[in-house]
This record gives structure tokens, C-alpha cells and sequence, in this order.
């Protein structure tokens, strides 16, 4: 499905587990890189090993349990977890070419993950005051199914989104998910839906041009 995106953007599927260290020293190279016009922006979907990520607003108190590895991830939120069965997908982007708005651009991409979950029979939406992607769990109380957190330098994007596809949910226990504590987590899985990774890419690519029109500047 790479022919979905314009020469000008590179695709990067992974289909083992990549580090998440490893994964941010390359997203903070690329990022540079991008800027200086000496590579193509990149949307890279991949999975991690079991590990706990910290945002620049994460409080100590929700760091429940530190049962995996803890790391400074430099984005915006709180405390997220990503393990194997959460499809990742960082999405580096200059800005500087499209619409420079932040809002706009992470209204964007919770569009191309609601957009991409309608696909598997799978109604999702935000929630005002609550960062994230929700949707209506097995006992009909909202939760969460994707996380967003991004970060903007020189106008050049870094990180994304994650979607539940099928992670063990219990590893979220160890950490309040984004600071929110009165609602729990599901995923495609617990909904009675087997997504591979592979089927989850396709389906979001295809929706990437969509993805990428919501960014185009404002007619002059």
C-alpha cells in the first residue's frame, strides 16, 4: 500500500519488535534530518517490547507499578504503555509545507485512526477533556482503544498514535493510562475482533490520503 503516499513521504513496516530507545534516537535523527531537507518524512508502524513511556506532564503518582522498563519519551501527555499487540505508528511530517496547526494536525490523525477502526466494525470518537480514541467496552462503559501523543519541533512532527489491537491488557495496571483514572482500556480483540498487524496497516494506509488532504495549507 505504499502507493497510497506520495513519493515525497517513505513507508517503514516492522514486523518485530523494535526497541523503544532504538525507536526514538531514530525519530530524533529523522526529525533533524527532515528539517535540513536531507530525508524524505517517514510513517513508520511498528510494535514494542513491554515498556512504559513517560510524556513531559507525567506525574511520579501514576507510576503504579514498574514492571517494565520506564522511559523518557520527550512527547506531550502523561504515562503510556505499548507492548506487543499495539500497533504503532509514528508519523514524521513537515508542517512547514502544510497547514502549521497543531490542533489541526492532531485532530487529523484521531480522524485516521477513527476512520481506520470504522473499518472493523469498530465505532470510535474523541472525548472532550480526554485525550485519546474511545469507544463503548464489552460492559458499555467508554474506553480507551488508541493513545495520542505527538510532538512538533522546527515544524517537523515526531511520534503519533498507538491502537490496541490485541496487547495484554492486564500491563496497563501498572501505570494510570494518560493520567485518567475513571476509565479503563480495551482493545479490537476484547471486542471480539482479530485484526493481524498486516490487516490494520492496509486498512490505515488506505485512509493515509484522507489523512494527508486534512493537512493541506488554507487556500490563499
Amino acid at each position: 500500500m505504499s502507493e497510497s503516499l506520495p513519493a515525497t513521504i517513505e513507508l517503514r513496516r516492522e514486523t518485530g519488535l523494535v526497541a523503544y530507545a532504538r525507536a526514538l534516537a531514530d525519530m530524533e535523527r529523522r526529525n533533524v534530518a527532515i528539517a535540513a531537507g536531507e530525508a524524505r518524512e517517514l510513517i513508520w508502524l511498528l510494535e514494542h517490547p513491554p515498556v512504559y513511556t513517560a510524556g513531559t506532564s507525567a506525574a511520579a503518582a501514576e507510576l503504579l507499578d514498574p514492571r517494565f522498563e520506564v522511559v523518557e519519551a520527550g512527547r506531550g501527555g502523561r504515562y503510556t504503555y505499548h507492548g506487543p499487540g499495539q500497533r504503532i505508528g509514528y508519523v514524521l511530517l513537515d508542517l512547514r509545507d502544510r497547514a502549521r496547526d497543531v490542533r489541526g494536525y492532531v485532530h487529523a490523525l484521531e480522524g485516521w485512526v477513527i476512520d481506520t477502526l470504522a473499518d472493523f466494525g469498530v465505532s470510535a470518537w474523541r472525548a472532550e477533556g480526554r485525550i485519546g480514541i474511545w469507544t463503548r467496552d464489552c460492559d458499555g462503559g467508554e474506553a480507551k482503544i488508541g493513545a495520542i501523543g505527538v510532538r512538533i519541533r522546527r515544524w517537523v512532527t515526531m511520534h503519533g498514535f498507538s491502537v490496541n489491537l490485541a496487547p495484554d491488557l492486564s500491563h496497563f495496571g501498572g501505570i494510570v493510562p494518560c493520567g485518567i483514572e475513571d476509565y479503563g482500556v480495551t482493545s479490537l480483540a476484547r471486542l471480539g475482533h482479530d485484526v493481524s498487524s498486516e490487516q490494520w496497516d492496509e486498512a490505515l494506509l488506505a485512509h493515509a490520503p484522507a489523512f494527508l488532504a486534512r493537512l493541506d495549507p488554507p487556500c490563499p
